[in-house]
């Protein structure tokens, strides 16, 4: 992931290939999520980790906070993004209760709203940048990629929970 504020010729052509895995987080996660029901939506793969209800919560919620960055950095000068705590957001936001197919729905309708505002931007949009209370300067090309990784990132974990679950369920 690109830390500085100064973007070069091949970060700039690869503007069009980040929004395209951007757009396709819902359809990654639609997949992975094909099926799950039940028991599956939250089980357990170690003490203190998500399920896969709380990890399409957090998806929901996290491109909302998204939503808010990327419309700040682009409207104001130098804005300040704060962080957010993901566990006191999952605690008492009850994570443990929402719907994993209303998380997905919510993921996936501000998802295309936000491509649908990234895609029609200049390039030289995204090196404006905002200032995060705790990772320091943020261009919005470095958001763009960070979100495009948190939506890969979580389907990779919920793949490898669905498999621990079909595995602990084989056990005789």
């Amino acid at each position: 992931m690109r830390r500085g504020i100064i973007m070069d010729s091949d970060t700039m052509s690869g503007i069009p290939a980040l929004l395209e895995r951007f757009r396709r987080g819902p359809e990654l996660l639609a997949v992975v999520l094909t099926g799950v029901f039940g028991d599956e939506e939250d089980f357990l793969a170690a003490p203190g980790k998500w399920s896969i209800r709380q990890i399409v919560a957090h998806l929901a919620d996290a491109e909302m906070v998204g939503a808010h960055r990327f419309r700040q950095v682009i409207a104001e000068d130098n804005p300040t993004l704060v962080a957010f705590d993901q566990d006191a957001w999952a605690r008492n936001l009850d994570y443990a209760r929402r719907k994993p197919k209303q998380s997905l729905e919510t993921f996936r309708r501000i998802r295309a709203e936000n491509y649908e505002l990234l895609k029609g931007l200049p390039e030289t949009a995204f090196e404006r940048a905002g200032n995060h209370t705790q990772n320091g300067p943020m261009t919005l090309l470095r958001l763009l990629e960070g979100y495009a990784g948190h939506a890969e990132t979580h389907a990779r974990q919920l793949q490898e929970i669905r498999e621990e679950f079909k595995r602990v369920k084989a056990k005789p």
